[in-house]
């Protein structure tokens, strides 16, 4: 249920205020206009959520709002960018991107190297920000890898989060993990944020994407996909996996977060190689029933 503000009178939403007719009319629009499913996404977590767009807005009757969202492109692409889980910072996890700069990096570029590879290619998927491919690109610019070519892709569900990310422009939270060092070389101040300078965000360019929709997933040599399945179903996370195994090569790299692990068939395509920090490498190719 909704109460009213003192000062205004207008209504201050919570996740209970929304009428189960009312949630699926919304969702129906971000399915028809954006092709955004939430049929596997955590209830409360959905409607805390729009709560918040609501309180954002201004929104008084949500009726008025339904209609508002049918002809604003705007507003649906700001209710979008609200319900996608786009909270990061750089290095998230420094113990996963230590390993990442050790290991990991230097095995992919020997790999292609030694297949007479000319480039090697990169997805993060649900970036936010863009924090998670930046932090990437500052790793393999440290790392300079000899005459290899690389493409680091970074999508998400919403383009006024995409928007955000190409811009480069960071609070300091976002960056509690980055070394002083890095900081001092690679960023400028701007009032009381940082911005990523131009060269490193040319590496990575920004894509909408939502894998929840069907069709075809760029090829990858490493996808990190950390944070982002747990919002999923268990069909659905074997049906994403599964598609990640098609695409990356033998060899080929892929990150998970730290409290998300393969289950079922799918560990046939794997190997944990640091199970701890939920990275694995793609093995022969093993057709799953």
């Amino acid at each position: 249920m909704t109460s009213s503000s003192p000062s205004t009178g207008s209504p201050t939403w919570t996740g209970d205020s929304l009428g189960d007719q009312e949630l699926q009319a919304l969702l129906a629009l971000l399915a028809e206009k954006r092709q955004f499913r939430l049929d596997n996404y955590k209830d409360r977590c959905i409607r805390r959520r729009i709560a918040k767009r609501l309180r954002a807005a201004g929104v008084t009757d949500l009726q008025d709002y339904l209609v508002r969202l049918a002809n604003d492109d705007d507003e649906l692409d700001a209710l979008l960018a609200t319900l996608s889980i786009h909270v990061s910072r750089f290095f998230r996890n420094p113990d996963t991107f230590r390993i990442i700069e050790q290991r990991v990096l230097p095995e992919l570029c020997r790999r292609a190297w030694e297949d007479g590879r000319t480039h090697l290619r990169f997805w993060s998927v649900g970036c936010a920000g863009g924090e998670e491919p930046y932090s990437l690109a500052l790793l393999i610019d440290e790392l300079r890898p000899q005459g290899l070519q690389v493409d680091i892709l970074g999508t998400d569900v919403s383009p006024v989060i995409l928007k955000a990310a190409r811009q480069g422009l960071y609070r300091r939270e976002r960056l509690t993990e980055v070394p002083a060092a890095i900081l001092d070389q690679y960023f400028s101040a701007e009032g009381d944020a940082f911005r990523l300078e131009p060269r490193i965000r040319g590496m990575v360019r920004f894509e909408r994407h939502n894998l929840m929709a069907a069709g075809p997933l760029p090829a990858a040599d490493m996808i990190l996909c950390r944070n982002v399945l747990i919002y999923f179903s268990r069909s659905e996370q074997a049906r994403v996996l599964a598609q990640f195994s098609d695409v990356l090569p033998v060899g080929g790299v892929l990150v998970l977060g730290r409290s998300e692990a393969l289950s079922g068939d799918i560990r046939r395509c794997f190997y944990p190689e640091f199970p701890v920090e939920r990275i694995y490498r793609r093995q022969q190719r093993t057709t799953l029933s």
